[in-house]
């Protein structure tokens, strides 16, 4: 006995799950090259005066500054992170810090940037350091970041 089967429209069904992966896959890109974006024009911005990375947190950001020195800490939204840690940085220095982007990579909604960053203190110090800050991005804003630094270079600056 032959059976016969209706003809299956397998060709069909494989283009439009290659498109589905395509069209996913170039979301995705569209959605880091965005984040990857917004975050270069931030240092820029920062870099000539005109505003900073702070400036893409959203009122609800959590950042982390890693480690276990007295400045490591969790700030769970923009204004503790402001008034507990950027505000207190800054009345330490001479000049504003300024940054130098190594590297920006981004990976969907992820973002990291390596940067140096240099100023001088008020004592007239050099303040130098080297970041590493993963960024997590929704919307156009930062919502998380875990920062890695020199955390001891900071608590100098602090003392």
């Amino acid at each position: 006995m032959i059976i016969k089967h209706r003809s299956s429209n397998i060709p069909g069904v494989l283009a439009l799950l290659l498109l589905l992966v395509i069209s996913s896959q170039a979301n995705a890109q569209s959605v880091e090259e965005t984040n990857s974006a917004l975050i270069r024009q931030a240092f820029d911005d920062w870099e000539n005066g005109r505003g900073s990375v702070f400036d893409l947190l959203a009122e609800d950001a959590e950042w982390t500054v890693a480690g276990v020195s007295p400045v490591s800490a969790v700030y769970p939204t923009r204004q503790a992170l402001v008034e507990e840690a950027v505000e207190p940085i800054h009345a330490q220095l001479a000049t504003a810090i300024t940054p130098e982007v190594k590297h920006i990579i981004a990976q969907g909604n992820n973002v990291v940037v390596l940067w140096d960053g240099t100023a001088t203190a008020r004592n007239g110090a050099p303040y130098n350091n080297s970041y590493a800050w993963h960024l997590v991005m929704e919307d156009g804003a930062i919502t998380r970041v875990m920062a890695f630094l020199d955390t001891w270079a900071l608590v100098e600056l602090m003392e």
